[in-house]
């Protein structure tokens, strides 16, 4: 059994996961259990686009996702009470990089958010996230957006067994650079499986060829939290909510992956995704 203070923790900042926490290469049986509780946060994201409208507040947004996931799916929302996270979901609104506690503000036109899901299915864990346009979004914030969703798909493109994690990175990178865009590096993917946060760290930014081998039955999410302006953020007062130091928009897009023998599996794939 992990200690507390043994769990991979991504809110105060970014840490490097204790040296005896090994990555678990999942079973047939455990991959089952995974993909069940992918496809179900896959579709609180469906269920809760139609309410991301001018006038609702972020509050709302988890309070129907919460009944959606307790009542309908009989599931476990995973942040609720995790190190003391208030909320059953996180939504980050225009400059909010991650980690968003869902309160009184009231989206409004031209906003963008993030609205983070991981669900918890008979101990198995499914963690996802998309962006979500209030109304009709800035030119900017809808390249920005795109942008992002491309750098994730890049990066789940480059999994399959023998590449290495860096190969992500590197890929996730290049495509954001290109654009003239900055990768926050203070926070990244990890493993998955029953435990929230397990090994391996999936940073979004490094060198092709480096790092972890990829290998079958490997799980973990590909996250890519990405800056319209610099990479540098700062931790809000509430020790959760990360922001852009510059308030420029930041924006990001999350997929449970599984290694397969022959290539990945994207587990919280939704229905509107081809391709990946």
């Amino acid at each position: 059994m992990l200690n507390e203070g043994d769990l991979y923790i991504i809110t105060a900042a970014f840490r490097q996961l204790p040296s005896h926490m090994k990555i678990t290469l999942k079973t047939a049986d455990d991959i089952k259990g995974m993909r069940i509780a992918g496809q179900l946060a896959a579709d609180v994201l469906n269920m809760i686009g139609e309410y991301v409208k001018p006038g609702i507040t972020t509050d709302d947004l988890n309070t129907l996702c919460h009944n959606y996931i307790v009542n309908v799916q009989q599931a476990i929302p995973a942040p609720l009470n995790y190190k003391g996270f208030p909320k059953s979901i996180c939504t980050s609104v225009n400059q909010q990089v991650c980690h968003g506690i869902p309160g009184s503000r009231k989206l409004k036109e031209g906003d963008i958010v993030n609205v983070d899901v991981t669900v918890i299915k008979d101990g198995w864990h499914g963690d996802t996230s998309k962006m979500f346009f209030v109304g009709k979004p800035s030119i900017l914030a809808e390249r920005l957006t795109r942008i992002t969703q491309a750098c994730l798909y890049l990066g789940i493109a480059q999994v399959k067994p023998g590449n290495r994690l860096g190969d992500i990175g590197a890929a996730i990178q290049a495509l954001a650079e290109k654009n003239r865009f900055t990768i926050v590096r203070e926070y990244c993917g990890h493993g998955i499986g029953q435990i929230f946060h397990e090994p391996p760290n999936v940073v979004h930014y490094g060198k092709a060829g480096t790092g972890e081998l990829l290998r079958p039955g490997m799980t973990f999410t590909i996250e890519p939290m990405i800056n319209a302006g610099k990479r540098e953020v700062k931790l809000l007062p509430d020790k959760w909510t990360v922001v852009t130091k510059d308030h420029s928009l930041s924006a990001q897009w999350e997929h449970t992956i599984l290694v397969t023998e022959t290539g990945h599996e994207v587990l919280t794939r939704r229905a509107e995704e081809t391709g990946i």
